[in-house]
C-alpha cells in the first residue's frame, strides 16, 4: 500500500472466489436496502464484497476479527475508474469524490468469471458522473 506520513492512500482488495447469492453471509445482505439488487457477490478469506446495481459494500475484517470495517460506496460517487482484464486476473481501479482510491482485485478469475464481472462493472458506470 501506498502511505504519505504514514497514512493509507489507497486500500486494496483481493478476492479471490465468487459466492451464489443465496450463499453470502446474513451481515453482508443487511446493508442491500429493499430498491437494491444483489448482482455479485466475492470473498477472500476472511473479506466479503457485495455489487448491487447501485452500490458496492465491501467487508474489511482484519487478520483477528477485532474489527470489521464496512465500506458502502454509491455508484454515483465514482468520479473515474478503469478496468484491467490481465490473465486469470482483473482489477477495478476506483477514484472516488472524496478523493479516495480504492484497488480491487479479482484473482483465479477465467473468461465466464470476467463476463460476470463485466456485467457488475457496467453497472457501476451507468450510475458513475
Amino acid at each position: 500500500m501506498a502511505y504519505i506520513k504514514y497514512k493509507e492512500l489507497t486500500k486494496y482488495f483481493d478476492f479471490k472466489k465468487e459466492i451464489d447469492i443465496k450463499d453470502l453471509p446474513d451481515y453482508t445482505t443487511e446493508y442491500v436496502t429493499d430498491n437494491e439488487k444483489i448482482l455479485l457477490g466475492y470473498q477472500t478469506s476472511r473479506d466479503h464484497a457485495v455489487f448491487t446495481d447501485k452500490t458496492m459494500i465491501l467487508f474489511d475484517r482484519d487478520i483477528i476479527g477485532s474489527y470489521k470495517k464496512i465500506h458502502i460506496i454509491p455508484y454515483e460517487s465514482i468520479s473515474t475508474s478503469a478496468i484491467c482484464f490481465k490473465p486469470g486476473k482483473a482489477e477495478i481501479l476506483l477514484s472516488l469524490d472524496s478523493g479516495y482510491q480504492m484497488k480491487i482485485n479479482f484473482v483465479n478469475m477465467n473468461h465466464d468469471k470476467k463476463e460476470h464481472l463485466k456485467i457488475v462493472y457496467k453497472a457501476m458506470m451507468k450510475h458513475s458522473r
